[in-house]
């Protein structure tokens, strides 16, 4: 099913959708991932929600590599810091509690409030920066469009202090999906995609060693559609006003 308008809803609608779409990628990741890792879904991760997934390390057997990918992800890598910036950014110390498994990886939906104001948008990008900072890989679905706080779009925002030229969607697809691996480096893969197009399956990375799943972004929304009341199926697909 092609991707919907969400700006022809209200926050609420688009809360409860992203919601069920998170639930729908935590079920399909955990049939998929290896025995060692695990998806939950969660209210609140790393500051995000209430639309976030983490996927833990839970140590306890040996990666299964056979449900993991070894090549290159079918996204386009389209930033890389440099050694400097990385270490740069390192002006924190984190305090973690021994208890609980590693969280590895994130996945957050962008919501309207992200984006609502200036400082929304600022706590957001500093909060991505934070876990990357922890090596925690971080997987982006953006469906709304640029606009005055983000002309374009979040990965130029969050890329912003370390590209000389600075990212732009194609105008035709203004939509994106941000994949960043964490190594010594931060590697950026990010799709452009407009209402109405197919979303492309997205990596989410299990290790620094290119190990990723990818997410099948498509399947997932089809599912999370269905949940949807028929109601606001036709408003988001611009059959019927709001």
């Amino acid at each position: 099913m092609p991707m919907h308008d969400w700006t022809r809803v209200e926050a609420g609608i688009s809360h409860d959708f992203h919601h069920e779409w998170i639930s729908a990628i935590k079920h399909t990741l955990n049939a998929a991932l290896p025995s060692s890792y695990y998806a939950l879904a969660e209210q609140q991760a790393a500051g995000f929600g209430p639309d976030v997934l983490t996927l833990h390390d839970a140590h306890t057997v040996p990666v299964d590599s056979t449900a993991v990918a070894l090549a290159q992800p079918q996204a386009k890598l389209v930033g890389m810091s440099d050694a400097k910036f990385y270490l740069r950014k390192k002006s924190r110390v984190v305090i973690r509690h021994v208890t609980g498994d590693r969280v590895i990886a994130i996945v957050e939906i962008v919501s309207p409030g992200n984006r609502s104001t200036s400082g929304a948008v600022r706590s957001f990008v500093e909060k991505v920066w934070e876990l990357l900072e922890q090596k925690i890989h971080v997987l982006i679905i953006d469906p709304f469009p640029p606009d005055k706080r983000v002309p374009h779009g979040l990965h130029a925002r969050i890329f912003a202090d370390i590209e000389d030229q600075p990212y732009q969607p194609p105008p035709e697809k203004p939509l994106t999906l941000i994949a960043y691996e964490c190594r010594e480096r931060v590697r950026a893969f990010v799709e452009s995609f407009a209402a109405g197009d197919c979303l492309a399956p997205m990596p989410v990375f299990l290790s620094p060693s290119t190990l990723f799943v990818e997410v099948p972004l498509e399947e997932t929304y089809l599912t999370a559609c269905k949940t949807l009341p028929p109601r606001w199926q036709r408003v988001v697909a611009g059959t019927v006003s709001r």
